[in-house]
């Protein structure tokens, strides 16, 4: 069997650096066989147990479709990991991954990851190396290189299964979208609107930060070295813990990456945006180096695709920077089955809830977030354009069942890596502009950045520190 170690040693080199990676073509990986369960299930390690590991451990139990073999966290002491170690006492504990794969790698069909942003390029690099199926929590990565690195990855290995946690790709929206679209109902996008005007953690935080918060103890449990992965060392703090690490450039994507793939997944995909040519950071309120602004407004430009037409998408985030409300908005609902991780620091309801406005050149659309359906708006068109809108297949399977399905080769994910990855790129120069509070020029040909050579720095980051290189080099 092809153990991690072995394949560490064996595996050639892809990437010592980003220039390399541009010009050679990424990962000749080596394949193990995958586990087969006695039972026909799907044998699931889940990394990352806690909070938004745990929603989604029981989304995969109730499906029938797996048995949960391993749980591994870098807490596996604290209360929040308690909870499914109980759950699932047969499931054997690693504080490490790569330990885990070490011991029983061999027994894994495929893994969940739930980690804080950050960690999960290494853990999919990894598992993609050896041949697991893998279910990788939004966004894919925190930089474009390692996006790039996993789209490749999975081109490389089409019988390795891959699936991006933005739930709503297997629900309403998803198929509602498509419908729509190949009835010429939507069709002549010029605009898209997304919002997200949810208080969130660090709008409590001063913006005068002038240096990264002061060391504090680190929790008897917590295997901090292993939590900060790649990234160079950081004091614990527990302003990076439990969910704050959404909050930082060094762990998290902020707002966007938290959000956008929730709510411009089936815009990016059904309209071919690929990469935008220009972002423009029209509005970073409390713009400071660490943390993100307490409100941004981004827009992405994108060029003609085929027949359609050039397209800008506008993002807003920040609880008192609300988008333009076109004429006949009306009401709005609370989107269904929004986990509760997602709307974690709102202490009142917000001044309009997330969604997006999509413009077209003679209808207007209305939708939420996650698999919430469009409306047609105003009413009066929405109750004229009725008889014409052509019907909506349902679902077969719900985002997590369509993952386990699919490695069982019953189905075809629907956010696979190849698809959700240069989404998350998209993400990741929105990320940039609001950290550099510039506007970026980009090369989609050549994946540069053109007009400024600090931001096309950041395609790659921060070189990751001691071991955890190797991951960037298989």
């Amino acid at each position: 069997m092809l153990d991690r170690r072995n394949f560490l040693k064996t595996v050639g080199l892809v990437s010592a650096g980003y220039s390399l990676y541009r010009a050679t073509s990424p990962l000749a990986l080596a394949q193990e066989p995958v586990a087969t369960s006695a039972n026909g299930k799907v044998n699931l390690a889940c990394i990352g147990i806690g909070n938004r590991g745990e929603q989604i451990i029981t989304e995969f139990a109730k499906t029938g479709l797996a048995n949960i073999v391993a749980l591994c966290d870098v807490d596996m002491g604290a209360r929040q990991t308690q909870k499914m170690m109980a759950a699932f006492p047969d499931a054997k504990q690693f504080k490490d991954f790569r330990k885990m794969f070490d011991e029983m790698g061999g027994q894994i069909d495929a893994v969940s990851v739930a980690v804080p942003d950050h960690a999960h390029f290494p853990i999919a690099m990894l598992s993609l190396a050896l041949g697991k199926h893998i279910y990788l929590e939004k966004p894919m990565t925190r930089t474009f290189h390692e996006a790039e690195l996993l789209i490749q990855a999975a081109k490389k290995r089409p019988q390795v299964v891959t699936q991006v946690g933005n739930q709503g790709h297997s629900e309403a929206n998803y198929f509602q979208f498509k419908a729509w679209l190949d009835a010429g109902i939507i069709k002549d996008v010029t605009a898209v609107t997304a919002h997200m005007n949810v208080p969130r953690r660090w709008h409590k935080w001063d913006v005068n930060i002038s240096r990264l918060p002061e060391a504090e103890p680190i929790p008897e449990t917590l295997d901090w070295d292993s939590w900060l992965a790649a990234v160079p060392f950081h004091d614990f703090n527990s302003k990076y813990h439990q969910g704050n690490w959404r909050c930082w450039y060094d762990f998290g994507m902020g707002a966007l990456g938290d959000w956008g793939a929730h709510m411009l997944d089936t815009v990016h995909e059904f309209l071919k945006l690929g990469q935008p040519y220009q972002v423009k950071a029209l509005k970073l309120d409390g713009h400071n180096d660490y943390f993100f602004p307490m409100a941004s407004t981004i827009q992405f430009k994108f060029a003609a695709r085929g027949e359609m037409p050039p397209l800008d998408i506008t993002w807003y985030d920040g609880v008192n920077n609300l988008p333009p409300l076109p004429e006949g908005y009306g009401g709005e609902a609370l989107t269904a089955n929004v986990p509760s991780t997602n709307v974690s620091g709102q202490d009142a309801p917000p001044k309009l809830n997330p969604g997006k406005i999509i413009y077209s050149k003679s209808l207007t659309f209305k939708g939420g977030t996650h698999g919430s359906p469009l409306t047609i708006i105003p009413e009066e068109k929405a109750k004229e354009m009725a008889a014409k809108l052509p019907e909506v297949p349902k679902s077969p399977s719900n985002h997590f069942a369509n993952f386990l399905q699919a490695v069982r080769g019953e189905e075809k994910t629907r956010s696979p890596f190849e698809l959700n990855g240069p989404l998350s790129q998209v993400f990741c120069l929105g990320v940039i502009a609001q950290r550099l509070n510039v506007d970026l020029e980009f090369d989609a040909n050549s994946k540069r950045i053109t007009n400024n050579s600090f931001a096309d720095a950041m395609l790659t980051g921060i070189p990751p520190r001691g071991a955890w290189e190797q991951y960037y080099k298989l």
